[in-house]
Order: structure tokens, then C-alpha cells, then sequence
């Protein structure tokens, strides 16, 4: 069965469902959606699962959250009935959703197969939220129904204030690794932040703590390294595609940065790619570690409003390194953040160009080594 991450995306497809024979299942975004795929109705422990489902309908209203069911079974077609709004299915007598999604397993020529029911509760941007199995019938859509209560509610339709051109991707790094990569930082304790200026023909770091005061420890651990990049890749890029059209395919420096109330921890307005050494910079990223711990701290945009923006632990904030930004002084605790740049193959060639460009210190600093490919 294939394993859906916390916040890897699901695939898209097109089905048929009783209403409509090419019902577009991208379309559905926007809700938490609950795929369950239940094989057949006949079984005990499906017919026990859709009961349930039926029992509970109200938690789907289609604005919050909505059901699909997926039946191989062309029985189900003349019996089961959808409600609506929320309840759906979906008719998958070829087998081609359930074996896209890993429930079922056929061998080869497609007469003999196994199928392992399922619910993956996915997420409003379509994004797995979690895999619940059909280990207890009894207890199943419980669980479904208690995941769906744990969630933030979708937000009624209201006008829009001006906002920063920003990507928000929640759930990106689980809550044990935003404490490895903390627990790192305090053991090893961070160095004094520069920011990049052109001097002389180079580009050169820069501190100043009139314009920015943060301490940055640098991840020397590669298996630590590996596993933000493989997030990253696998919960921010697929994104980052769909929101921009971009394909990001490259992830510079790995860092845990730490603003201090004690220190006045603070990064003045700035860009992220004005130098010859940065100019291959397309996307920054921002991942909090403990958004519940600090007070002030939180990033602005300035050319798009005093509003400021936070994301809640494990999630990130994405945006053009050519826009505008700050974080504005932290007040209370201590803020710590992942902060890589992410750029692709035509940026690559930029900054080989530029590498000429660089003071030895940036270098070093910045990891200005070939980076893997995400």
C-alpha cells in the first residue's frame, strides 16, 4: 500500500461517480476531503465503515469536509446512494484509483489482486493528513471524525485584504524534528548573521546590527541535512509548482537561525537576490520551529500592508526573493527558523557564473558547493 506523508500531495484523477462520468477530483480542493476505499459494500467491515459515515453525515457539508467512497464492487452502483451535499463516490471498477492510491495490489494480468481498505483524510490544499486503516471497524470513522475535529475549520468566504504575493504550506517538518533542529542550535549555539552587499566587485557579507540581529548555526550533520531537504522536496516543491508553474531543483544552505528577545533579535526591510553572488536566488523560505514560544518576531511585507504573517510550528512561509521583507523585533522568548533559498537548473547557472563574484567568507558561509537536486 503506498504511504502518504504528512503533507506529501495526493494524486490527481479523474473518476466516475453516479452524478457525473469525468468527475475531476482536483476540483474538490478547498475542504478536507476523506478518500475511504473500501473495496466493496458487501463486506462486514466496509458496510460497518459507510453506516458510520451515513450516522455522522453533518460533519459533511462540503464547506468543512466532504466523503468519497471508492467501490471496485459493480454491485455497489445499483445500492449505495450518495447524499448531498458531502457524500459522495466514486465507481472504480477498472481498479485505476484504488491502484494509484496502493490499495490494491494486482499481480500480473490484473485477474488476481489483494486490496487493503483504507481512509486518507487529506487536507484543504490536497495534502495527506493521515492514513487510517481498516484495523477496527468499529473504531474507524471515530478516528476520522476526531482528526476532522483536531483541524482548523475552513473559513467562511470573506473579502480579501491585500496580500503579500506569499505561498503558506502548512505541516512541513513533523514536531520532533523542529525539535532536533533546536536542540542542535542550543548544543552547538549559533554565529553572528550577515546579510550580502556588493563592495569592490564582490560579493561580501556584512554584519550590522543596525539593520539585522540573528545568530544562525550552520547543519553540519548530512543525515539531518538529507532529511530537511527530502521534506522540502516532497511537501514544499509540489506546491511551489502548482501555485507558480515553477520547478524548483535546487535547495541552498541548510541553517537553524534563532532571533532573541534578549539580543533584540530583528532583520530590517531587504531582498534576497540584489548581489551578483545571491542572483540566482528565486524563492526563500521561512519554517518555524516554535511559533507557540516567542512574541513580535513575525515576518512582514511592507510594499503589501502592515499585516504580519506567521505559520504555525512545522510550517513555512514562501516567497519571491525579490520581494520586499522583514521580521520585526521579537519581544518576548526566542524565534527559531529553518531558512533556505530554493532556486532551478537555470538559476544553477547563474550562480556558477557568479561564484567568480564571491568573497571567501560567503563561500564558506553560504555552502556555495553544487547542491543535490531535489
Amino acid at each position: 500500500m503506498v504511504k502518504f506523508g504528512l503533507g506529501e500531495r495526493v494524486p490527481w484523477f479523474i473518476g466516475r461517480s453516479p452524478s457525473n462520468p469525468e468527475y475531476h477530483f482536483h476540483t474538490v480542493g478547498g475542504r478536507y476531503i476523506v478518500l475511504c476505499f473500501f473495496g466493496s459494500a458487501r463486506l462486514p467491515q466496509s458496510n460497518k465503515v459507510l453506516k458510520d459515515i451515513y450516522k455522522n453525515r453533518a460533519y459533511f457539508d462540503d464547506r468543512n469536509a466532504c466523503f468519497f467512497g471508492v467501490s471496485i464492487d459493480q454491485m455497489d452502483e445499483q445500492h449505495l446512494q450518495q447524499v448531498l451535499p458531502g457524500i459522495r463516490y466514486f465507481w472504480d471498477s477498472d481498479r485505476k484509483i484504488s491502484a494509484l492510491y496502493g490499495a490494491i495490489d494486482e499481480e500480473e494480468g490484473g485477474e488476481n489482486f489483494s486490496y487493503s481498505p483504507y481512509s486518507l483524510v487529506i487536507d484543504p490544499m490536497m495534502r495527506a493528513l493521515k492514513v487510517i486503516n481498516f484495523e477496527d471497524p468499529e473504531t474507524h470513522v471515530k478516528q476520522i471524525l476526531s482528526l476532522l475535529d483536531d483541524m482548523p475549520k475552513v473559513a467562511p468566504i470573506t473579502a480579501a485584504n491585500i496580500q503579500a504575493p506569499i505561498l503558506v504550506v502548512p505541516r512541513v517538518f513533523p514536531p520532533e524534528f523542529c525539535q532536533q533542529l533546536m536542540e542542535l542550535y542550543d548544543q552547538h549555539g549559533g554565529n553572528d548573521s550577515g546579510f550580502m552587499r556588493d563592495k569592490q566587485g564582490k560579493t561580501t557579507r556584512v554584519i550590522d546590527h543596525s539593520h539585522k540581529q540573528r545568530a544562525d548555526y550552520l547543519i553540519q550533520d548530512d543525515e539531518v541535512r538529507e532529511t530537511s531537504r527530502a521534506f522540502v522536496t516532497s511537501r514544499v516543491v509540489p506546491e511551489i509548482e502548482k501555485a507558480f508553474q515553477f520547478q524548483v531543483t535546487r535547495m541552498e544552505r541548510y541553517i537553524v537561525a534563532c532571533y532573541d528577545s534578549e539580543t533584540g533579535g530583528y532583520f530590517h526591510p531587504h531582498r534576497d537576490n540584489t548581489t551578483k553572488g545571491t542572483a540566482h536566488r528565486r524563492f526563500a523560505m521561512t519554517i518555524n520551529l516554535n511559533a507557540e514560544d516567542f512574541e513580535g518576531g513575525d515576518l512582514r511585507f511592507p510594499e503589501y500592508g502592515s499585516q504580519s504573517y506567521r505559520c504555525p510550528t512545522g510550517g513555512a512561509v514562501v516567497f519571491s526573493c525579490s520581494v520586499l521583507h522583514e521580521v520585526i523585533p521579537i519581544t518576548k522568548g526566542r524565534r527559531f527558523t529553518y531558512l533556505p533559498f530554493l532556486y532551478d537548473d537555470e538559476g544553477a547557472k547563474i550562480r556558477k557564473a557568479n561564484n567568480k563574484f564571491l568573497a571567501e567568507d560567503v563561500g564558506q558561509y553560504h555552502g556555495h558547493t553544487p547542491t543535490k537536486k531535489s
